[in-house]
């Protein structure tokens, strides 16, 4: 039976604008008969719970119904509130756990709060579970991409409104909290913002889904991970219908598949409004660049406080927070309102425990320490007239060191007096890696064949699907590089055992002179800490290759970003490609390694190595061996900037 045997249920979404999907239940779901013994109604005993929850259909201002919970402590008087708006199903927000005290029952990023006798507010965003209306992935604000008059912005602003007229317990001021998506619609809140909202909390933001957070980065398509989230997300009103597989490794999966297209057509994508649009809009066109958060926010007075919490580990989205930061910052000189936290973190780890990431342990619960410290008394001072916080412009946890830092900017400045340079740390002949410039001896590059046949996988196999019972999906961007670093396809190169530490603190930049034998080429730079051979308090980290920043670029956008071109083949050509935020010091002992590659699959698609309009159709023809080569001469000389502290 084609798709999936549910063609009556998802042909709902057939005749939907682009980007919505408000499909209700299926109206044929059986509904199970009460046993025999089962009272005609149950009243459930809340005398020992220490809140009462309420549940909400808040009017926006066109008349459409948002699902909401408000979780009360008993005996508030004067607390304020904290909302946060989700397309999770507000109502597992509000009771992550079974419990009848407030502060275990809410998610960890709301712990501290709920212990200082904040009123927590869930909402399930338009057209998502609960709540009335069409669902639009990400819903852009109203204007040339949103003809309506409603968006996150509005329908944030009437839910305050509303909160602060009907909760009679609240001191009428608002925060707004969340993560990823969540810390998507916290950012919007801020945008036009209602007067009683006075602080945000972004966690992980998503900001710029094409330069470098969940759909693309730097033009590469993200297809696994990001083909199933659309499709979970818009297939029904309530997330219950999910993407399936017949693989339990996805590199099977997506390699049998072909294109990113092929494999969503497999699964009626094309139904849907958001994939019609990441396959319409594969380059950094109007689409992209008229909703990119941090683009919007720049155009906007500041008016409400922002604390953005950023993973430096963030499989992600790990872009948004510290671009948001980098937009910002300069219209806030005394830093009053924007402030930036960058923890040693995966996707959502600042809202649980902290202590480590797979093997690569840190000091101690760095997140739950962040939220009691630094986030809590944050909130406190704007929500409750608490004690004024020294909150630090910029707080980065260093790795490595494992130890926090304050600065005074990111990354330029700090209060000890530390100034940032940038190094050149070169790629030379013979797999080496070193701060002197190459010189004319030795060969002029390095070369590999690129085989789509055989793409460099991302992490090593299996790679499974994030919601796979025994993933590691959270650990990947810690992952040990030995299995890349074996292969033939990959290049690697290596500083000697380094005798100082080395701090870095910055975003590095990859300056790669390449050429193709292909007319197309994408190029992954990995920048890793190598572990000495023995490490005696922890054996399994001996020679351990840690990532620390890498990322992938799109040769076609080498010219510019909103159009592709071809590449001339076997032409050497500069690429500059920014990598994430560092946050590190580089023991002695250890040394600095560099890998650089042409696929990171099945994560990324493939590029097919020869120019074709759009690569989300590109045919089985089209995918080719390329020859790819680094070179490294005094006239061509590919290097990393790293943003070395003295």
């Amino acid at each position: 039976m084609s798709l999936f045997g549910k063609r009556d249920r998802i042909a709902l979404v057939v005749a939907i604008p682009l980007f919505c999907c408000g499909v209700g239940a299926r109206a044929d779901e059986p509904v199970a008969a009460l046993p025999s013994d089962t009272p005609a109604s149950f009243s459930r005993k809340t005398d020992e719970f220490d809140y009462v929850k309420r549940e909400e259909m808040i009017p926006m201002r066109d008349g459409v119904k948002l699902k909401t919970f408000i979780l009360v402590p008993k005996g508030a008087r004067q607390a304020p509130i904290l909302l946060s708006r989700t397309p999770y199903s507000a109502s597992e927000r509000v009771l992550r756990f079974n419990s009848p005290h407030l502060a275990a029952a809410v998610p960890h990023m709301d712990d501290t709060a709920a212990a200082a006798g904040y009123i927590i507010a869930y909402q399930d965003v338009r057209g998502k579970y609960g709540s009335e209306g069409d669902y639009v992935m990400t819903r852009p604000l109203k204007g040339p991409l949103n003809p309506t008059a409603t968006d996150h912005a509005t329908d944030c602003f009437d839910t305050i409104e509303w909160l602060v007229r009907n909760v009679p317990e609240s001191n009428g001021r608002v925060g707004t909290i969340g993560g990823s998506y969540e810390g998507y619609t916290t950012v919007m809140s801020t945008v036009r913002p209602h007067p009683a909202l006075k602080a945000a909390v972004p966690f992980a933001p998503m900001v710029d889904g094409w330069i470098g957070d969940d759909w693309f980065h730097n033009g590469a398509f993200r297809q696994d991970g990001s083909l199933d989230y659309t499709y979970d997300q818009e297939a029904t009103r309530d997330s219950k219908e999910k993407w399936w597989s017949g693989s339990y490794d996805t590199y099977d999966e997506f390699l049998r598949a072909g294109s990113a297209g092929a494999a969503a057509s497999s699964h009626g994508l094309e139904q849907l409004g958001f994939w019609r649009a990441l396959a319409g809009h594969t380059s950094y066109d109007s689409y992209w660049q008229n909703q990119a958060v941090d683009k919007i926010l720049a155009k906007e007075p500041l008016q409400v406080p922002m604390m953005i919490v950023s993973g430096l580990f963030d499989q992600e989205d790990i872009y948004g927070g510290p671009a948001l930061y980098k937009a910002l910052a300069p219209r806030d000189p005394d830093g009053k309102f924007v402030h930036l936290v960058l923890g040693p973190w995966n996707h959502g780890q600042g809202r649980r425990e902290g202590r480590g990431i797979g093997a690569i342990q840190f000091e101690g619960d760095t997140a739950g320490w962040f939220r009691r410290n630094v986030m809590q008394p944050f909130l406190d001072y704007y929500l409750k007239d608490g004690p004024k916080p020294d909150s630090p412009r910029v707080l980065a946890y260093e790795t490595g060191a494992n130890q926090w830092h304050r600065y005074d900017d990111w990354p330029r400045s700090c209060s000890q007096g530390c100034p940032d340079t940038a190094r050149e740390l070169y790629l030379l002949s013979g797999g080496k890696l070193s701060f002197d410039r190459a010189q004319a001896a030795g060969p002029p590059y390095d070369e590999y064949v690129s085989d789509p046949a055989k793409p460099v996988p991302y992490r090593e196999r299996p790679t499974l699907p994030s919601g796979a019972p025994d993933s590691t999906w959270g650990e990947w961007l810690v992952d040990d590089q030995r299995h890349a670093a074996s292969r033939t396809d990959v290049l690697v190169y290596s500083t000697e055992p380094l005798k100082e530490p080395l701090r870095v603190a910055g975003q590095p930049v990859a300056r790669l002179l390449a050429s193709t034998s292909g007319s197309d080429s994408d190029w992954v730079v990995k920048i890793i800490d190598v572990w000495p051979d023995e490490v005696p308090w922890n054996p399994k980290l001996g020679g351990y290759q840690q990532m620390l920043s890498a990322d992938i670029f799109r040769g076609r956008y080498r010219e510019d970003l909103s159009t592709p071109h071809p590449i001339k083949p076997d032409k050497v050509l500069a690429y500059r490609i920014p990598l994430p935020q560092v946050s590190h010091t580089f023991l002695p002992g250890h040394r600095i390694m560099v890998q650089i590659q042409s696929s990171w699959f099945p994560l990324y698609d493939r590029n097919p190595q020869s120019y074709v309009p759009n690569i989300m159709f590109a045919a089985p023809e089209s995918y080719i061996k390329a020859t790819q080569r680094i070179w490294h001469t005094p006239e061509y000389a590919t290097a990393i900037e790293l943003p070395v502290l003295n």
